[in-house]
């Protein structure tokens, strides 16, 4: 048995003659944090895609905790344990908060819906809700309809969906983008609390985030992966500079 949360062997994807992704290797620890970054059209959103079981790769190996993924449904995968959220945000709009959290813990919890068992009477899974919203800080907004959040309350909503479902291993896209910096930086601090002792692997574009959060930094250029290694080490690698990373530091250098 593997002793990776998340092992990628060889993984390719082509639309008709267009190949995508090309031959990606890629091994993530359990309770590791993971960034992957790259330019606009690397192939990011299609190996997430690939990775919750959306898109079926061309070749290759995709395990989840030692077991091939590969040819099952998004929500098979769910079920071993991956969760994922996506670039838009995805709530409930007309529910609370609290009604968002324990509708996605409701599935993980094993209970079935019922007409005659009233959720309030579910303790267990009402306390289990409780405990996710203050992680959350969001406590204090706990009956307000979702469509009246905050972007970055809603998107801290859409995390906490994501973790309500039990999953142990956590794919995030983009979770920052459309946030002020002191938005981002409270959601950093968010994300770290929410996921301790769970593997995540986050798509990211702000560099601050990704040097602040990840315990390594996957590379994806042109749908290969052309360094995978700790934040330092990324940083200065040569080939990764002059790929991607030091124009995009230049860039933010300039505007900062």
């Amino acid at each position: 048995m593997s002793t990776y949360a998340l092992e990628l062997s060889n993984v390719t994807k082509s639309f008709g003659k267009t190949a995508i992704i090309r031959g990606v290797n890629l091994a993530v620890n359990k309770g590791e944090r993971v960034a992957v970054i790259g330019p606009n059209g690397a192939g990011k959103s299609t190996l997430f895609n690939l990775i919750s079981g959306r898109f079926e790769p061309t070749s290759g190996s995709i395990k989840l905790h030692g077991n091939e993924i590969i040819g099952q449904r998004p929500y098979e995968i769910s079920r071993r344990g991956l969760a994922r959220s996506f670039q838009i945000t995805n709530i409930f709009s007309r529910l609370s908060v609290f009604e968002n959290l324990r509708c996605a813990a409701l599935f993980s919890s094993g209970q079935k819906y019922s007409f005659w068992k009233p959720l309030s009477k579910l303790t267990e899974l009402n306390d289990r809700t409780e405990a996710l919203m203050a992680s959350l800080e969001l406590k204090r907004r706990r009956d307000v309809p979702a469509s009246l959040l905050t972007y970055s309350e809603q998107r801290a909503l859409e995390v906490g969906l994501t973790i309500a479902g039990g999953g142990d291993v956590i794919l995030l896209d983009e979770p920052t983008a459309g946030m002020s910096h002191s938005e981002t930086d409270r959601f950093v601090h968010l994300i770290r609390k929410v996921t301790v002792g769970k593997t995540l692997l986050t798509v990211e574009h702000d560099m601050g985030v990704v040097f602040g959060l990840a315990d390594r930094i996957a590379v994806l250029v042109y749908g290969e992966v052309i360094a995978f290694d700790t934040p330092d080490k990324v940083r200065a690698d040569a080939k990764v500079k002059e790929a991607y990373l030091g124009a995009v530091l230049d860039a933010e250098g300039a505007h900062a």
